[in-house]
């Protein structure tokens, strides 16, 4: 089965919701695999962050975005969920993008209805593009798929400059012209998020943002909610970004960095991790080959 296959056999399930962590990184992809999950989130706001040191805003392009698909995929073979930010461009760019990020080996594709240059969708100060223009591009990014089976996610962040009857109008909008999952960004309370799930139809998408706009619910009520997908974007980041900024701050006070072993991977641990043996027993057999 195709790993877009499989995250539609995933999100199809009635009785649990998917739980997928973020990464921009194949170290965070790996840990997340090894950790027992079905599926990766690359997220924007990760990658901008965690490959470039960058915020997230619109810095970066479909460029970036294709080397930390093509890096993932070639350490995991996950469903890999691909925030695509507004997929850079006008319908045109969008088709040209959607095939270029689906060849790399995306099983979802997510596009939202910014403005260009974006901002992270828990920032304020967003502004959204022309409803009709969004629905084209949500249209588009359909027909420039080549496997019927990747998930295009329709995201609106409409609800933070327009209001929440604007974004389920858009959501509403984007499930007519035949998205496969939606995506409403931020809302701002349970009741938000109760309303998103009893006004709109189809997949529905949460994303919890630690300290971001939307309450950090459990995974259960999302799903009671309505919800069929809840993604942790830049959890992983967050919690590795404060505990180098600790480990470092500790190394330079103490001169070493005893207080963190029991903190840290050994060496063969984390070779274990990125799967050491695995290389070295191919290139044992292949150099013993006979040619």
């Amino acid at each position: 089965m195709s790993d877009p296959a499989t995250l539609r056999r995933l999100l199809a399930r009635e009785d649990q919701i998917l739980l997928v962590p973020g990464a921009g990184t194949p170290i965070e992809a790996l840990a997340i695999e090894r950790a027992g999950f079905e599926a990766v989130y690359l997220s924007g706001y990760a990658i901008a962050a965690w490959r470039h040191g960058l915020p997230d805003i619109g810095l970066l392009g479909a460029g970036e975005l294709l080397d930390a698909v093509r890096a993932i995929r070639r350490v995991s073979n996950l469903p890999l969920i691909v925030d695509a930010d507004t997929c850079y461009g006008d319908v045109t760019t969008t088709w040209a993008n959607v095939r270029e990020i689906e060849a790399a080996g995306a099983s979802a594709i997510q596009i939202e209805d910014q403005v260009w240059p974006k901002k992270c969708g828990h920032m304020l100060g967003k502004e959204v593009i022309d409803a009709d223009e969004a629905v084209r591009k949500v249209a588009t990014a359909l027909d420039a798929r080549r496997d019927p089976d990747t998930v295009i996610i329709a995201r609106t962040d409409a609800l933070g400059p327009r209001g929440i009857d604007e974004a389920i109008a858009r959501a509403l909008r984007f499930v007519e012209v035949g998205a496969d999952m939606v995506f409403l960004d931020a809302p701002g309370s349970r009741e938000d998020l109760a309303r998103i799930g009893e006004t709109v139809p189809g997949l529905l998408m949460a994303n919890v943002s630690e300290g971001g706009r939307t309450p950090t619910l459990p995974a259960t009520d999302f799903h009671d909610l309505g919800f069929h997908l809840v993604i942790y974007p830049t959890t992983p980041l967050r919690s590795a970004a404060k505990t180098i900024q600790d480990l470092v701050t500790d190394l330079r006070r103490e001169g070493d960095s005893l207080n963190w072993r029991e903190r840290m991977y050994g060496l063969d641990e984390l070779n274990d991790l990125v799967r050491l043996e695995e290389y070295l027993e191919v290139g044992d057999r292949e150099n013993n080959r006979r040619v």
